[in-house]
């Protein structure tokens, strides 16, 4: 006869089991950036398993919005962090990333060979499109739960116009925050700042601290290409806010024009490459890091992309072990309430602006804006799943 404690437990892996399940749903069917994995949240974890409102989710997204790392993963590890405690946040990242991290690693070996035959190009032309219809149907789906008033309509104007003209990485914390201070600053309700009892888990941010030092003080003491590699790829996680696509420019001056680990053309193929697979962007530091560490041998091609990954991933992780336990009651503040109603509303700005910036970057051809509308009205309809639209358009990419 089982006791209660071993009924307990069986339940929980069995739900546990469940709610992995549903995040290696997200990872396969989540293509481009953290915009577009946004709307699969919606769509998996919100409307249809219901583990968290959409009020919550749009305050997940202010909240990872303002942290550095990946914000999409830093999301999806909140959910699981909400669900389950530390040890199912760890299992969600790991299910996460974990599928498209061995993709990526294993591309490294191939990064001459899909030179040669050009795949990045013809294959991947209109994943950009494509994924401006995830990020437009996102928009337009957080859109109408955030932006309510006149206050939020012109910080959703102020999110998206500010974001389209500086593009810089720091501008994006900025203006989220503005968004809070101007939400405080126009509100009528009196006693903003009520008392609450927070008691933040410290440990996590001395590790976060910590790591960012001890690595720091090897990779220039030691000469090892592995301790290297996860002290760049570490500080690319904590110094970046935002997706992937804000991260690369920062790996491209330091692993290309820097330190000359690969050519720019290699570079460009392994992130055309990510683009069109499933799950996180970051995962590119898992190609960049084995295309870096390749003149040591099979095993320390493995090593440097499996720390790089590591590096990458594991500041964001730290700082939501220590800021989301504390979340709950951060939100009981009256002011901190109304904050997140200007920065929910200015993030749905940046959604919605990254859709006109992505399409400026694959152009405005009309073949683009064909597959662009196309997608927007099959998410719309909710005719085809997500994987099935990228199979179509990369079909379509080869074929013309």
């Amino acid at each position: 006869m089982k006791g209660k404690d071993d009924k307990f437990q069986d339940s929980r892996r069995k739900v546990w089991g469940t709610f992995l399940k549903d995040v290696l749903i997200c990872s396969l069917g989540s293509y481009g950036g953290p915009e577009v994995h946004f709307g699969v949240f919606i769509d998996q974890m919100v409307i249809k398993k219901k583990y968290l409102t959409e009020k919550e989710f749009a305050e997940l997204i202010a909240l990872t919005g303002i942290l550095p790392g990946p914000s999409s993963t830093q999301t999806i590890v909140s959910i699981g962090y909400k669900f389950g405690g530390p040890y199912l946040a760890f299992l969600t990242l790991l299910v996460w990333a974990m599928p498209v991290i061995i993709i990526m690693t294993l591309l490294s070996f191939l990064g001459q060979f899909l030179e040669q035959i050009n795949m990045s190009e013809n294959i991947l032309r209109y994943i950009g499109p494509m994924a401006v219809g995830f990020i437009i149907i996102a928009s337009i789906t957080i859109g109408k739960r955030v932006v309510t008033d006149k206050i939020t309509i012109l910080l959703f104007i102020f999110g998206a116009v500010t974001t389209y003209i500086f593009r810089q990485s720091y501008v994006f914390p900025l203006v989220l925050i503005s968004g809070g201070i101007i939400s405080i600053l126009t509100t009528k309700q009196e006693k903003l700042w009520n008392k609450v009892k927070i008691e933040p888990p410290w440990k996590y941010l001395i590790a976060f601290f910590g790591i960012m030092i001890t690595s720091f003080i090897l990779s220039y003491s030691l000469n090892n290409i592995i301790v290297t590699l996860f002290e760049k790829f570490y500080r690319f996680g904590y110094l970046v806010i935002g997706g992937g696509q804000v991260v690369i420019p920062f790996m491209h001056s330091e692993l290309v024009e820097i330190n000359k680990y690969m050519t720019n053309s290699e570079f460009l193929t392994g992130f055309g490459l990510v683009q069109g697979l499933p799950g996180p962007m970051f995962s590119f530091s898992a190609y960049a890091g084995g295309m870096a560490s390749r003149e040591g041998g099979v095993i320390l091609q493995l090593l440097g992309a499996a720390f790089s990954a590591i590096g990458i991933f594991l500041p964001g992780l730290l700082l939501i072990y220590f800021i989301y336990p504390v979340w709950d009651n951060l939100k009981e503040i009256k002011a901190i309430k109304i904050s997140l109603k200007g920065i929910t509303a200015v993030a749905a700005g940046l959604i919605f602006i990254s859709s006109i910036i992505l399409m400026q970057e694959s152009g405005f051809s009309y073949d683009n804006i064909l597959v662009t509308v196309f997608t927007i009205l099959i998410l719309y309809t909710k005719k085809l799943p997500a994987p099935v639209i990228v199979l179509g358009v990369l079909i379509l990419g080869f074929l013309i």
